[in-house]
């Protein structure tokens, strides 16, 4: 079955209307091969505490944090800021419900991932938590915590749902090149491990797993995504004995050779692909047709350079390249439709 979704970000700030558009476009989608994947919207034009870092360190079990000048900064004890985004997530759950009550099916949810905090957040004095082995531990079991208590709440607020998490990363590839900057600007904080960043990864998508999400996927945009550390990320999930499903989630658009075998090589190891395969400038006007077409014979053309069956091909997850924030609310629904037509245009491919 293929699969159709977003990344999440939306444009506006009215969490109502951006759900009531998510639930129009993808939960009402389940035909012959495909189905949609609706999702709780981030709507970062409301200001400090919707964006990707704000947000996601709310989360955070036991380790408050408030907005400085700097960014976002660990703290003694929760401000203004914190309060005003322990309110934005209120805001966002009562609308879930009352948009998604009784909804039966698969809801995803976005969270940060521990890298992507860890080079985004600040200690209380001093640099980067990047720059501190003992934060980054810290903050990645806070955060591995808070994202258990998250999916656990969701799954009461909507007993019938099945909850979808994914981790966000986009800062993973500047983490393992050395390339984020430390506080005065004149060096680079040190790279981790490989090793130890698929494991710092992989525990928090293991307490996804443990607190009941039914499928974790690993989200990086960036056009050279850290394939070998977020697979084995996710190997290392169920090689401790997690279970539930799987998936890369990378934009596909703009892969080389090399990437494409390593997702080849993931998707051989069980691992699911979600393929961001739709641009989001893709032209798309009312009354003629998209550019979809286009985008599915190039995603298809690559899958078959690689190797990988046209069977596997029912196992897609098919999303934009990155999410929808920066368009106007009209321009993120046929975005999304776009999205839809070309999952579409897969299944059908995955049934010739």
């Amino acid at each position: 079955m293929v699969t159709v979704t977003g990344i999440g970000s939306w444009p506006g700030q009215d969490v109502r209307m951006a759900l009531g558009a998510v639930s129009d476009d993808l939960a009402g989608v389940g035909e012959e091969g495909l189905v949609g994947l609706p999702y709780l919207p981030e709507l970062p034009a409301r200001g400090p505490g919707s964006d990707l870092v704000g947000r996601s360190a709310h989360l955070l079990v036991d380790l408050p944090i408030d907005l400085q000048p700097q960014g976002w900064r660990l703290v003694d004890r929760p401000g203004l800021d914190a309060t005003r985004t322990a309110s934005l997530w209120g805001q966002d759950l009562d609308q879930l419900v009352e948009v998604f009550d009784g909804f039966e099916g698969e809801l995803k949810l976005q969270v940060a991932g521990p890298w992507t905090l860890a080079s985004e957040t600040w200690l209380p004095l001093g640099d980067r938590v990047l720059s501190d082995a003992g934060a980054i531990r810290d903050v990645s079991a806070s955060l591995a915590a808070g994202v258990a208590e998250h999916i656990q709440a969701v799954g009461r607020l909507l007993p019938r749902a099945s909850v979808v998490l994914q981790l966000d990363e986009p800062s993973l590839p500047r983490v393992l090149r050395g390339q984020v900057p430390s506080a005065s600007g004149y060096r680079r904080l040190p790279a981790p491990d490989p090793e130890d960043a698929s494991s710092v990864v992989g525990s928090v998508l293991r307490a996804a797993h443990d607190a009941g999400a039914v499928m974790t996927a690993l989200h990086c945009c960036a056009t050279r995504p850290p394939m070998r550390v977020m697979r084995e990320a996710m190997t290392g999930v169920f090689s401790a004995g997690g279970s539930g499903r799987r998936a890369l989630s990378v934009d596909t658009t703009g892969l080389d050779t090399r990437a494409w075998e390593g997702l080849a090589t993931s998707v051989e190891a069980g691992i699911g692909l979600w393929a961001g395969a739709l641009p989001t400038d893709a032209p798309s006007h009312p009354g003629q047709p998209s550019a979809y077409r286009e985008h599915h014979d190039a995603l298809i053309a690559r899958w078959h350079d690689v190797g990988l069956p046209a069977s596997r091909l029912a196992d897609l997850t098919v999303t934009p390249t990155c999410g929808l924030a920066g368009l106007s609310p009209d321009r993120a629904r046929a975005v999304t439709r776009d999205t839809v037509d070309l999952g579409r245009a897969v299944a059908e491919t995955a049934a010739s």
